[in-house]
């Protein structure tokens, strides 16, 4: 169990080999990640289904949950950054290849503030709005 920010978290997981009935090509496990999670008095469930290709003696029940962890922890500092401080959702960019275009800037920007030990991207990125030339020094110093 984590505890921290308020909240208390459990996360339990259920590995077993995939079925023949699973229409889901080089499926050799299947896993079920439960995440409890207390806040303030109120529960919440979440569960998540995987689907891997490899076998037990290369993927354990701890190893896919780490994995899956670790996925989260990427959504957190990258995608998270990007929908809420970039308001990328509100986006007026949609057509043509210029979403996936500004999509690579974004990711681009919170990649070279974190390479330089930055910890919070709003601040960074509120640091760099201020003078138009601390981005173009930032990009020249990496």
């Amino acid at each position: 169990m984590d505890v921290g920010h308020g909240r208390r978290v459990r996360r339990t997981i259920k590995v077993a080999a995939a079925p023949a009935l699973l229409d889901f090509a080089g499926a050799v496990q299947v896993a079920q990640l439960r995440r409890t999670r207390t806040l303030a008095g109120k529960k919440t469930v979440e569960v998540v289904y995987i689907i891997t290709s490899m076998p037990s003696t290369e993927a354990s029940p701890l190893q896919i949950a780490t994995w899956v962890q670790g996925h989260w922890g990427i959504e957190n500092k990258l995608h998270w950054v990007r929908d809420v401080l970039y308001d990328e959702d509100r986006s007026s960019v949609r057509t043509g290849h210029a979403p996936r275009v500004m999509e690579i800037l974004r990711s681009t920007a919170i990649s070279i503030l974190r390479l330089t030990g930055e910890t919070s991207i709003a601040a960074a990125t509120r640091h760099h709005a201020r003078n138009p030339h601390r981005p173009v020094q930032l990009l020249l110093t990496c």
